[in-house]
């Protein structure tokens, strides 16, 4: 397979992504293991980097540790020009970021344009927040005493990042920890550790950000994954991936030596709802982009529509009709939708998950064979909410639609699920759709939209299995900051005894 390039048309390109970034320099990492990072496209080998060891991920926290102290105790605009330093960086630099997110995490063109806008807005949100951190004071019980409660960083947060919008997902935490103070260590996924990693390392160490107050370690969840949630340091961990790994994080964060604070963004099984005034061909197009916008591979994505019967047929050939027309293959090229399969793995997983549908009983309206690892979009109708292709998350190009017989079991279907990340609803009736979209047990519920969204004013986050806390906003300054109860007594005070 042949990829176009696009050299950068700015500063000389960043280079040695082959090191670790800790304690304000780049490093080998100690552990044996050397990490293959690929093109999911070309299959080319992108970088080979020895990965980081326990000791490697000691070294970073205590690094960050230290370099806290001063950057916490900073001025608020000093911390908020380093964002904005950041965000004239990424603008710089903004072909050669979308060309590795492209070649990295198989993203087209299309979505690494849209990552980046993501980023970039949450970069300048966080610049924000430094001057918008407020403590209290509030009324006291006790004579001639003065209760207050200030705002403070955490003091160090762990990042761990997938490898769906690696850029995106890393700078969605990591923008907003910097900025409130804290340090910060990163662990980006192991088929991403450029664009979910090291080259934000680069980017806030050419804005100028403190050496240490930021680091990167690469390296094997199995060698390095647990010490890195269970380490002394990190007062917050916050991870975006599948729930099985999030359950274990969760456990020992809170069941370990040391407890921390957890921000969790996991699994969904966001549903389109398609109530009968709909119009149609609205809602089909949002099906379509929802679910395989990034090839799926998105956990707010679209999962599986839920039509009513009196529209259903009219909503899969319209469905159907866009599916076919979809531009399939190389990610690099401007036009294209659907790209690669992240790696392997995801692939056989896919294709396992289509093979049983099919046994189940599923209807394929739209489909066919991989190429290498690009896989064309598959639709899949008369399917059974029991169905494991109903029930669970996919993440990749396979769209269910299952047949609602009213606006009651159409509710029914889309809380019928362990998850509550994202979900949609279309309707002609706006308020019809508030009160649908206020029944839905989910953290958000976007009304003749895509599921997929994601604003950096806006509460972010999950209910049910789909996870804990809430980024972006005045929803960020809380998980990123610690609350401390400090009174004054101006008087003494009459003690009991």
């Amino acid at each position: 397979m042949q990829r176009t390039t696009t050299a950068p048309v700015c500063a000389t390109p960043y280079e040695g992504f082959d090191k670790q970034m800790i304690d304000g320099a780049w490093r080998a990492g100690q552990s044996e293991k050397v990490q293959k990072d690929q093109d999911p496209y070309t299959g080319e080998t992108l970088l080979e980097i020895r990965s980081a060891s326990r000791e490697d991920v000691d070294a970073a926290y205590l690094a960050a540790e230290r370099a806290q102290r001063a950057w916490g105790a900073s001025l608020p605009e000093e911390r908020a020009d380093v964002l904005r330093r950041a965000v004239a960086i990424i603008d710089a630099r903004a072909e050669e970021i979308v060309a590795w997110i492209v070649r990295e995490s198989g993203s087209t063109r299309i979505k690494a344009g849209i990552e980046l806008a993501s980023a970039r807005g949450i970069m300048l949100a966080s610049a924000s927040y430094p001057a918008r951190v407020e403590g209290r004071i509030f009324a006291s019980g006790i004579k001639d005493q003065e209760s207050r409660a200030y705002r403070e960083p955490l003091g160090v947060v762990g990042v761990i990042s997938p490898w769906n919008f690696p850029f995106h997902l890393s700078m969605r935490s990591v923008a907003p920890a910097l900025a409130l103070g804290n340090g910060v260590v990163i662990k980006p996924a192991s088929d991403t550790p450029i664009t979910g990693g090291l080259l934000l390392g680069k980017i806030f160490e050419e804005a100028g950000l403190p050496p240490g107050v930021l680091n990167v370690v690469v390296g094997a969840g199995s060698e390095i994954g647990d010490f890195f949630v269970e380490h002394r340091v990190p007062r917050l961990i916050s991870f975006t991936g599948s729930t099985t790994v999030g359950r274990n994080i969760g456990r020992l964060a809170s069941g370990g030596k040391y407890i921390k604070r957890v921000a969790l963004e996991l699994g969904g099984n966001a549903p389109l709802v398609v109530l009968a005034d709909a119009d149609v061909d609205q809602a089909a197009h949002a099906a379509v982009v929802g679910r395989f916008l990034h090839q799926g591979q998105i956990c707010m994505s679209t999962n599986r529509v839920i039509v009513d019967a009196k529209i259903h047929h009219a909503f899969v050939d319209a469905v159907t009709a866009r599916v076919e027309a979809l531009p399939v293959g190389n990610p690099d090229e401007a036009g294209t939708v659907i790209g690669p399969i992240v790696n392997d793995h995801q692939l056989a997983d896919l294709l396992a998950r289509i093979a049983r549908a099919k046994r189940d009983g599923a209807h394929q309206v739209a489909g066919g064979a991989p190429q290498g690892k690009v896989l064309p979009p598959h639709v899949f109708t008369e399917v059974d909410p029991a169905w494991s292709i109903a029930r669970e998350e996919s993440f990749g190009p396979l769209l269910p639609i299952l047949r609602a017989r009213d606006e009651a079991h159409a509710l029914e279907l889309a809380n019928d699920t362990e998850f509550g990340l994202s979900s949609a609803v279309f309707t002609r009736d706006l308020e019809r759709g508030v009160r649908f979209a206020r029944g839905i047990v989910a953290g958000m519920t976007h009304i003749n939209d895509i599921s997929v969204d994601d604003q950096p004013n806006a509460p972010f986050g999950g209910e049910k299995n789909s996870g804990l806390g809430r980024f972006n906003g005045e929803w960020a300054i809380e998980e990123f900051t610690r609350l401390h109860w400090i009174t004054l007594q101006y008087a003494p005070r009459d003690y009991p005894f």
